[in-house]
């Protein structure tokens, strides 16, 4: 009677237009507790009600999705009832089932006894057994010619593939397997026939994506026999990816924010020292090792031999309670000394013990006493002596880079002294130290040196004093004409070659430097090409003199290099080369001159000084960007000559040692022109690294697939490494900052076990570190209110995600407010900034009426019921008038964190919970958790109460009382059906 009852039920909810939550209060009116709805089997009865006629009554279809979102059925009997639908010709019908099944097939679960787990597998090989015959049947329609026979066969096997691609779902189906063999065989027939059928077919599309599928299906049964990876705590994969993050992108940054943000991720995730140490070794030892042969791993090298034992200097600053500092240091030395592998990859990779130089150098610093330090090198000793395949491998011929960077640390200050002597009394051995410089990898060892200890800054500030000294003539002969050619040449190309590795903001002068502006900086800022920097070719600056132009011109097509070297002031020159090509391109093309005397031209240009060539390139790259497809051929050939040796042998002074630079500097000012213009032009090869990190995206992929696939690469891996580092930085360039966060969150939200959502978030949070300010200000001002205020989206966040969600925000929020004041690093400053809203008119400032600042919260208690966007009231109303004096709300990550809590206390003064309710009691958890750790700067502050400055008993009380509110407004929910 009860069944027949509930159909009847069901019916009069139709009649009268019962909205679904409506239903649900009469439903559990009418039928007392006692028999589950699982029993009555509501979920086949509302079934079998809304596909009575050719389509789905939508009505009843809500009364399903609202039960199986409340859980008042469970997911077995749900896929058990779908099952039983077998009128396949219906493709509304089918359409609304699949749909359903889309609402959890990605987060199976059950509750209760044995049975119900075995149920749930039984239910969900049932499910599979429909799928296929759905599939099947599908395909056998677009076979006969049925139009709507292909979108519902691509609908069939995305499902499909979307279920058998979870490894839990797939173990589930494993295990019910065991239990029903019969159903199994009868899973085996199928693909057979879905075989079959699919080989008639002429789509080769839906066919590869019926076999991967089948090929699903059939790992099925020997999952138990396939080696499966254990996942295990690696390490710390956040200390991991930040030092990593820092030597691959950020070598000159400066130590302190570095430092800071170490400490914070040590007290957030409450990571003792010795193994916070050993993480940061680890993450030096791997950068290392992978780093692409040359300039990167000088860099790396100059990193972890310089650069982090000062850091450690640094840290050793910070309290420790109780514990010595150089105790926990040598804790972690004996914690690597373990990890005998990767020390063996390393030592190989150096050509040296590169522990024995790391523990000198922290032995130096303070960080080691000598006993433990002697103790530490003879372990490593008798390790290597088990490893006679490290001595044999070492080539004595080949001076290790750790010794080498070391030993060029104190050159640097060395080359920083001479260079402040007076350039005009004595310019020959000047050049003779900048020509020693030049000499293979000498120069890349001492900028990496410098970079790592700070000084990379005031080297490039001396070589622009020296170019600019370079520019004057005082009546010379024609022997200082010729030192002062070679002296703004190698300045010039040694200026380029950091401004391309180490990134421009090293050359540029403060902000608040009064004076001349330097040649070099105004031709970098504006005729430098850089990687997302468009330039004008008809800009002024590359529009000189006219008669200097002229003069340049005739000097070019026929000169000697007397008359070169004594006439032109080389900035001037420079500056004027760009018009000359234009010149001389015009007359090339309207036939005025041929070939050869182009080339003629060209070895005048780079055979004398190399920074024209460079100049010269600059311009063309730019101007092949402005011309049509059939324009670019003469352009195009002139970088040919230009880039390409000299057709006849040169005997200038360091003129080999400067063609060396040169070239990088081409190579990398042509790579973006030449990738868009599908180009190929063959660089001589200079004896340095090509560009290690460039063009990395796969092509004719969309990006957002290839976010997601390197993201899931990263989880499974559990560390980020540099190739990872660079896509992802590239990839944030090319997205924006909202789409790369709302995305990378989305992953996030798909996770549902608790161990792979703890990994993301600490990997997320590293990679959000290549923007943290702007990533922030994203997540906490556009995507979690848009999650709060959404009740579509609050199924998402339930734990585990909600939960690491709510730690992600809480750990972007103290890291971006405890650093915001700061400068913006490097690697921040280097890519090209879009803005991503205005934020003061976002949030509006609401300064007429300051009688709001005293409401705060109470004109929310009259429509409790809507939750507000953070944009729907004024901003001042969230805080009081004593938090206002203290806090600049004209600060946009002040306005969007101010707007948050006062969404949040939006959503507690509501009268209704559930998932956003819950997520944000994780939220303000994690907010005191993280207080307690003793971080820096408390967002607490800009919670909407009356006290300015709560303390953490005052908040955790207030925690409290808000669980206990959220449990008892649930009960009341469950009590009332709503």
């Amino acid at each position: 009677m009860k069944v027949v009852n509930l159909k009847q039920a069901i019916l009069q909810a139709w009649k009268e237009r019962w909205s679904d939550y409506q239903w649900a209060i009469n439903m559990k009116k009418f039928f007392p507790k006692g028999a589950t709805w699982d029993i009555l089997n509501l979920a086949e009865a509302l079934l079998e009600q809304a596909m009575i006629g050719p389509s789905p009554n939508p009505l009843i279809l809500s009364y399903l999705k609202y039960a199986i979102s409340s859980q008042m059925v469970s997911y077995s009997t749900v896929l058990t009832a779908i099952s039983k639908f077998d009128d396949f010709s219906r493709d509304l019908c089918i359409q609304a089932l699949l749909d359903i099944m889309d609402m959890f097939c990605d987060r199976l679960s059950c509750h209760g006894k044995a049975e119900e787990c075995i149920g749930l597998c039984r239910a969900l090989l049932s499910a599979l057994h429909w799928l296929l015959r759905c599939t099947i049947a599908s395909a056998e329609r677009l076979r006969e010619g049925t139009t709507a026979g292909e979108k519902q066969l691509t609908m069939c096997l995305q499902r499909l593939h979307k279920i058998l691609s979870s490894t839990k779902n797939r173990a589930l189906l494993h295990i019910a397997k065991l239990e029903e063999a019969s159903s199994w065989t009868a899973i085996e027939q199928s693909l057979l026939k879905l075989g079959d059928t699919f080989a008639s077919l002429n789509n080769s599309h839906l066919q590869s994506q019926a076999e991967e599928c089948g090929a699903l299906v059939r790992s099925i049964p020997i999952m138990l026999s396939m080696h499966s990876e254990q996942l295990h705590k690696t390490g710390f994969p956040t200390v991991h990816a930040v030092v990593l993050l820092e030597g691959t992108m950020n070598l000159t940054g400066e130590m302190q924010p570095l430092v800071e943000q170490l400490m914070m991720v040590k007290r957030m995730q409450r990571i003792p020292s010795p193994l916070f140490i050993l993480e940061i070794w680890k993450a030096c030892f791997v950068g290392l090792i992978e780093s692409p042969e040359g300039t990167e791993e000088l860099k790396w090298t100059a990193f972890t031999f310089l650069k982090i034992p000062q850091v450690l200097v640094k840290l050793k600053k910070y309290p420790q309670g109780d514990k010595d500092f150089t105790e926990d240091v040598n804790c972690a030395f004996e914690f690597l000394l373990k990890l005998t592998p990767l020390l063996d990859r390393a030592d190989q990779r150096c050509n040296c013990d590169c522990i024995n130089l790391l523990l000198q150098e922290c032995s130096k610093q303070g960080l080691l006493s000598e006993m433990n330090k002697d103790s530490l090198t003879e372990k490593r000793i008798a390790d290597r002596e088990q490893s006679p395949w490290l001595k044999s491998a070492e080539n004595a011929n080949i001076q290790p880079n750790p010794g080498l960077i070391l030993r060029a640390e104190p050159t640097v200050t060395n080359i920083l002294k001479t260079m402040d002597a007076d350039h005009s009394k004595s310019p020959e051995g000047l050049l003779g130290v900048l020509g020693h410089m030049l000499s293979g990898k000498s120069l890349d060892l001492l900028l990496a040196a410098a970079a790592a200890t700070g000084k990379l800054k005031s080297f490039a500030r001396k070589f622009i004093s020296l170019n600019e000294f370079t520019k004057h003539i005082n009546g010379e002969n024609s022997k200082a004409a010729s030192v002062r050619a070679l002296l703004f040449d190698i300045s010039f190309l040694m200026l380029c070659h950091v401004a391309q590795t180490y990134g421009s903001e090293v050359i540029l002068s403060e902000s608040s430097t009064v004076g001349e502006v330097p040649f070099f900086e105004t031709w970098m800022q504006m005729c430098m090409p850089e990687e997302g920097k468009i330039l004008n070719p008809d800009h002024p600056c590359f529009r000189p003199d006219s008669t200097k132009v002229e003069s340049l011109v005739a000097l070019l097509n026929n000169t000697s290099e007397t008359k070169l070297v004594q006439i032109l002031k080389w900035h001037e020159a420079c500056l004027s080369i760009s018009a000359a090509i234009l010149e001389i391109l015009n007359a090339w093309e309207n036939g005025v001159l041929a070939f050869e005397s182009i080339q003629k031209i060209t070895d005048n240009i780079k055979g004398k000084v190399c920074s024209l060539a460079v100049c010269a390139v600059a311009w063309l790259v730019a101007h092949v960007r402005m011309l049509g497809l059939d324009e670019r051929e003469k352009s195009l050939q002139m970088i040919r000559q230009l880039v390409g040796p000299l057709s006849s042998e040169n005997t200038l002074q360091f003129y080999n040692e400067r063609v060396v630079i040169m070239s990088s500097i081409l190579e990398h000012m042509c790579a973006d022109v030449l990738q868009q213009t599908a180009t190929q032009i063959k660089f001589p090869c200079t004896g340095m690294d090509t560009m290690p990190y460039w063009n990395l995206l796969p092509p004719k992929r969309p990006i957002k697939e290839v976010l997601t696939s390197i993201f899931a690469e990263v989880l499974e891996k559990g560390w980020v490494d540099s190739r990872s580092i660079h896509v992802f930085d590239t990839l944030l360039h090319m997205g924006g900052v909202y789409w790369f966060c709302n995305n990378l969150v989305k992953e996030l939200l798909k996770e549902t076990r608790k161990e792979y959502t703890l990994r993301a978030v600490e990997l997320l949070y590293s990679i959000f570190c290549l923007d943290m300010q702007q990533v922030t200000l994203v997540l906490l001002g556009h995507i979690l209110p848009g999650l709060l205020t959404d009740s579509a989206k609050w199924q998402s966040l339930m734990d585990p995600p909600g939960t690491a969600l709510a730690k992600l925000a809480v750990w972007c929020a103290l890291s971006s407010y405890s650093t915001h004041k700061g400068q913006a690093s490097s690697r921040q400053k280097k890519r090209h900034r879009e803005d991503i809203e205005d934020y003061i008119s976002l949030f509006p400032l609401d300064d007429t009426q300051p009688s709001k600042l005293m409401r705060l919260l109470s004109s929310n208690e009259d429509d409790a019921n809507v939750l507000s966007s953070p944009t729907d009231r004024s901003m001042n109303s969230s805080l009081s008038a004593s938090q206002l004096h203290t806090v600049n709300m004209r600060d946009p990550l002040n306005r969007v964190l101010a707007n948050l809590f006062l969404l949040i206390s939006s959503i507690l003064g509501a009268r209704t919970a559930g998932p956003h309710t819950q997520f944000v009691q994780w939220f303000m958890e994690e907010c005191v958790d993280c207080l307690e750790q003793g971080s820096r700067g408390s967002i607490l502050q800009f919670m909407p109460f009356t006290t300015a400055n709560q303390d953490t008993c005052e908040v955790t009380g207030i925690l409290q009382k808000m669980k206990n509110s959220i449990i008892q407004e649930m009960e009341k929910g469950i009590e009332d059906g709503s």
